[in-house]
C-alpha cells in the first residue's frame, strides 16, 4: 500500500446528544426472545435453572477440542514472547505456524475449511497463546472475534461465506474498522463515507480509520461507513447509513499511514489506515444499509468473550508466578506468603483466577448453547474480568516487589529468572479500554438493565414530555409496580433450606437472591427520584451495574463448583474452598457498592469537575513543565499525516 499525502476531510457535522442518543437505540435488539440469567437479576428475579447446570460439549466436540488444545500448546512453548517483545511485532515464521495449525479459523465451520470449535475451546486457545505473549491473543481474536469471518457468518450471503470464510480459516488476517480519529463510543459522529453509483453496481468509500488492529497486515477488512440517505428504495425500505462492508485491503486508494505503538501490547499490528476514493462492489456489503451498528453491536456481544478468556489465563499466570516467588522468597525467617499481608493477596488472587475461569466458561457455554440471550452476560463478563485481572497482575507486582517492577530483560540480564510481571500489567491494561471502556459497558449494561423501568415509566423517564404527559405515565406506571414490587419483598433467599443442592456453596446463592431483589428496589428508588435524568447519574447506574457483575460472578462460581464436584469429588472440595474463599470477598464488595448508592461525594464531585474545566483551578497545575505542548493538536483531525513508517507495513498471505 503506498502513502497517500492527500488532505482531503470528511465535512464536519453537529451531532447532538439526541442524534447519539437516537443512534445508538435504533442499532440496539429490543426484543428478549430468549430467556437472560443476568437480565433476571438486575429484575429481582434470580433463577440458578438457567445457568445450573450449564450445557457441556459432546464427548466429539470434547476429543476434537482436547486434541486441538495439545497442538496449540505444544506449538506455543516453540514461540519466544521475549523476541515479540523486543523486535516490536509477531515474526511472519510464527504467523504461518499458527495458520498451518488452523488458529485462524478455529470458530469457521468445517464445511468452509474451518475447525468449527465452540467458544470454551477457543477461548482455552487464546489464554494459551496469550500466555505466551498478548500480542497473539490480540491477533487472533481481532480476526476471529470481531473481524471478517464473525460477522460473515452471521450476516453474509451463501456467495459471501464462500467468497471469505476458507480463506480466514487459511491464514488471511482481517481486521475490523469502526473508531476514527474523532469517533469513539459515538457512531452518530461517523465520518468515513461510502457514496453508492448511480447505478448501485459500487460504493466509493472516503474517510480514515484509526486503531485498526490487524490493521497493518490484514488482506481483508470489515469496514463501518456512512451511506447518504436517497429516500425509500424498491422493497419500501429507507436507504442510507451506518453500513458495513468488506474490503480487500489491497484495493486501490487503501493506505496505512502509521503503524501505532503503545503502553503495552508489543507486537500488535495496529494503525491508521485512510480510504480515498476507494471502490468496493455492492456484492461486498455486508447486510442492508444501515445495518451496519446493528451488525457491529451483534458481532461484539459474543467477540468480546474472548477478553475474558485472556483475562483467566492471565489469572493463571499471575497466580502461578506469585504463588512460586511467594513460597521461594524468605524474609524474617518466614516464606514471605506465610505472612499475612501477603497471605492476604494470594488468597485473592486465587479465589478470583477462579472465578474468572468460572465467568468465562460459563458465559462461553451459554453462548454456544444458544438457548439463553447473552448479550448482558457476555458484557458483564467482559466489564468484570478486565478490571479484576488487573487487579491480580498489579498484586503480582506488589509481592515480586522490585523484581515485579524491573523489566525481564533486566532481570536475565542479571542473572535471575526472566519474569514479565511489568509487562503483563502493561499488556492488560488496554482491556478496561478496548472493544468498549469499562464506562461506556457501565452505560451499555445499565441500558438493558433498567429497560423494564424505561418501559414501564414511558414519558416519566423523558426529559421532554410536558406535565400531562408524565401524569399519564405516572397512572400507567402505578399499574406496572403495584404488581412487580411485591414479588421483591420475598424470596427463596430467606429460607435457610434452599440451594441446599449446592451445598456449603448454597448459602452464597441464597445471599444472591437476596441482593437480586434488593439491587431491583434500589433500581426503582432511583427511577423514581430522577426519572428522566436518570440517565445523567452515571456514577449510581455504575455501582447498580457493577453489583450484577458480582452476583453473576458468584452463581458462576457457585455452578461452576459444583459441576466440578459432581465429576472429581477431591477436586471439586478444592473448587468449593474457592468458591467459597471468592463469594466471601465478593460479598463485601457488593456491600460496599449497595452503601455507595446513597452515601457518595457525585454531587460535589460534578461540582468541581466543571469548575475544573472552567479554568477555576489553573493555578493548581503551576510548577511543572509539559512536554507535549507544541507537538500537534489535541483532538487528532480526519487528516494524519503520512508516517516515515510505511516501510513496516507487512503482509503476510
Amino acid at each position: 500500500m503506498g502513502i497517500n499525502t492527500g488532505t482531503s476531510a470528511a465535512p464536519e457535522t453537529t451531532v447532538t446528544a439526541a442524534d447519539a442518543r437516537n443512534a445508538a437505540e435504533a442499532a440496539r435488539e429490543t426484543a428478549w426472545e430468549r430467556p437472560s440469567f443476568a437480565k433476571g437479576l438486575y429484575l429481582g428475579a434470580f433463577d440458578v435453572s438457567l445457568i445450573h447446570p450449564h450445557p457441556e460439549p459432546s464427548a466429539v466436540e470434547s476429543e476434537r477440542g482436547d486434541a486441538f488444545l495439545a497442538e496449540v500448546d505444544a506449538y506455543a512453548r516453540t514461540l519466544d514472547g521475549a523476541r515479540i517483545e523486543r523486535e516490536d511485532q509477531i515474526p511472519d515464521e510464527y504467523l504461518a505456524g499458527l495458520a498451518k495449525l488452523g488458529v485462524f479459523g478455529m470458530k469457521i465451520p468445517q464445511e468452509y475449511g474451518g475447525l468449527g470449535l465452540n467458544l470454551s475451546y477457543y477461548g482455552r486457545a487464546l489464554a494459551i497463546l496469550g500466555s505466551v505473549h498478548p500480542a497473539f491473543g490480540a491477533l487472533v481474536s481481532a480476526h476471529q472475534s470481531i473481524g471478517v469471518p464473525e460477522p460473515v457468518k452471521v450476516f453474509g450471503t451463501p456467495e459471501q461465506k464462500q467468497r471469505y470464510l476458507p480463506r480466514c480459516a487459511a491464514g488471511a488476517v482481517t481486521a475490523f474498522l469502526l473508531t476514527e480519529p474523532d469517533v469513539g463510543s459515538d457512531p452518530a459522529r461517523m465520518a468515513c463515507a461510502a457514496v453508492p453509483s448511480e447505478d448501485g453496481s459500487e460504493y466509493v468509500l472516503d474517510g480514515v480509520k484509526l486503531w485498526t488492529t490487524n490493521g497493518v497486515i490484514a488482506e481483508l477488512v470489515v469496514v463501518m461507513a456512512v451511506v447518504p440517505s436517497r429516500g425509500i428504495d424498491t422493497q419500501g425500505r429507507k436507504t442510507g447509513g451506518i453500513t458495513a462492508f468488506v474490503v480487500e485491503a489491497d484495493s486501490p486508494g487503501i493506505t496505512v499511514e502509521h503503524r501505532n505503538k503503545f503502553m503495552g501490547l508489543r507486537g500488535i499490528e495496529n494503525g491508521v489506515t485512510r480510504f480515498h476514493q476507494v471502490r468496493v462492489p455492492a456484492e461486498s456489503r455486508l447486510g442492508r444499509e444501515g445495518q451496519g451498528l446493528k451488525i457491529a453491536l451483534t458481532t461484539l456481544n459474543t467477540g468480546r468473550l474472548s477478553i475474558p478468556a485472556m483475562a483467566a489465563g492471565a489469572g493463571k499466570w499471575s497466580l502461578k508466578i506469585a504463588r512460586e516467588w511467594s513460597a521461594a522468597r524468605t524474609q524474617w525467617g518466614l516464606p514471605v506468603g506465610e505472612h499475612q499481608a501477603v497471605g492476604k493477596k494470594l488468597a485473592f488472587m486465587a479465589a478470583t483466577t477462579f472465578a474468572l475461569e468460572a465467568v468465562f466458561e460459563l458465559s462461553a457455554a451459554l453462548a454456544d448453547a444458544g438457548m439463553k440471550d447473552v448479550r448482558i452476560e457476555a458484557a458483564l463478563a467482559k466489564l468484570w474480568s478486565s478490571e479484576m485481572s488487573y487487579k491480580c497482575a498489579d498484586e503480582l507486582v506488589q509481592i515480586r516487589g522490585g523484581r515485579g517492577y524491573e523489566t525481564a530483560e533486566s532481570l536475565a540480564a542479571r542473572g535471575e529468572r526472566a519474569v514479565p510481571a511489568e509487562q503483563l500489567l502493561r499488556d492488560l491494561r488496554i482491556n478496561r479500554i478496548f472493544e468498549g471502556s469499562t464506562e461506556i459497558m457501565h452505560l451499555l449494561i445499565a441500558r438493558e438493565a433498567v429497560d423494564a423501568h424505561l418501559a414501564a415509566a414511558g414519558d416519566l423517564a423523558s426529559t421532554t414530555a410536558t406535565l400531562p404527559q408524565k401524569g399519564k405515565a405516572a397512572f400507567s406506571a402505578s399499574g406496572f409496580y403495584a404488581k412487580w414490587l411485591p414479588h421483591l419483598v420475598v424470596g427463596k433467599g430467606l429460607d435457610p433450606r434452599s440451594y441446599n443442592e449446592f451445598g456449603p456453596l448454597g448459602k452464597h446463592l441464597r445471599f444472591v437472591e437476596r441482593e437480586s431483589r434488593k439491587l431491583a428496589r434500589q433500581t426503582f428508588y432511583g427511577m423514581s427520584r430522577w426519572q428522566g435524568r436518570l440517565e445523567y447519574k452515571q456514577a449510581f447506574l455504575g455501582r447498580i451495574v457493577d453489583i450484577g457483575a458480582e452476583l453473576f460472578a458468584i452463581s458462576a462460581c457457585c455452578s461452576r463448583a459444583e459441576m466440578l464436584r459432581l465429576k472429581d469429588p477431591t477436586q471439586g472440595r478444592g473448587a468449593q474452598k474457592l468458591a467459597n474463599s471468592f463469594a466471601d470477598q465478593s460479598r463485601l464488595r457488593v456491600q460496599a457498592l449497595f452503601n455507595e448508592l446513597w452515601h457518595n461525594t457525585d454531587d460535589a464531585d460534578l461540582t468541581l469537575s466543571k469548575a475544573l474545566l472552567q479554568g477555576d483551578f489553573a493555578w493548581l497545575e503551576e510548577g511543572i513543565i509539559d512536554i507535549s505542548e507544541g507537538t500537534g493538536p489535541w483532538i487528532a483531525d480526519a487528516t494524519p499525516g503520512p508516517s516515515q513508517q510505511e516501510d513496516q507495513h507487512r503482509k503476510y498471505r
